[in-house]
């Protein structure tokens, strides 16, 4: 039992660990970033850090920003390794239990280099992803593609999505993903670009 609580603290620390942001950071608006994930669409067990842009715990979590745009392109880093899974779902998807990709409205990525849709694989990455490797997400509506260390990663996950969708990610085991929705650690490919908001787009 001490030994179980130990390791919960552990995480919990390794995802609580990072820069406390200054006074100057809080009041630079163009360091904050206009997308970040919905406190109010997370798992129970899920935990939400570092300004929306961490998640931690046991779970999954929404962006709070649809993909409405034509091409949008997104990132997360992986911090930590466990179980992990990143990709785009509707806003009715179950976010209590990982690992995501189980049911119609989900379309997941998940630690192992399969990707997952209505409970089937649908496919593998030519490239496994492990950790600190950036995981780049492109959506266009008819596919859903993604990069490892800005290198495409041969196999999609959808083709043809009707559905509004969100940025939709997950961890357990002790996994740690950041997400970044700017400044990306690699240029998005020709013709995409970061997540708008509506009021953006008009």
């Amino acid at each position: 039992m001490l030994s179980y609580v130990a390791g919960w603290f552990g995480w919990v620390g390794e995802c609580f660990l990072c820069k406390r942001p200054t006074n100057r950071d809080l009041n630079n608006s163009n360091t904050i970033s206009p997308v970040c994930l919905d406190s109010t669409k997370i798992g129970s067990e899920t935990v939400i850090v570092k300004s929306g842009r961490r998640i931690c715990g046991s779970g999954g979590a929404l962006a709070d920003t649809p993909l409405n745009q034509d091409k949008t392109y997104f990132e997360i880093k992986v911090q930590a390794s466990g179980v992990w899974g990143v990709g785009v779902a509707s806003r009715d998807v179950c976010l209590d239990k990982a690992p995501l990709g189980s049911c119609a409205n989900s379309w997941l990525l998940r630690h192992d280099g399969t990707c997952w849709h209505a409970n089937e694989p649908l496919s593998t990455l030519s490239i496994v992803p492990s950790e600190g490797d950036i995981i780049g997400v492109t959506f266009d509506h008819v596919q859903l593609q993604f990069y490892v260390n800005g290198k495409l990663a041969d196999g999609c996950v959808a083709s043809n999505l009707h559905t509004l969708v969100y940025p939709c990610f997950y961890v357990d085991d002790g996994a740690i993903i950041d997400v970044n929705f700017e400044k990306f650690y690699y240029e998005p490919p020709q013709g995409y670009s970061s997540i708008m908001k509506e009021q953006d787009m008009l």
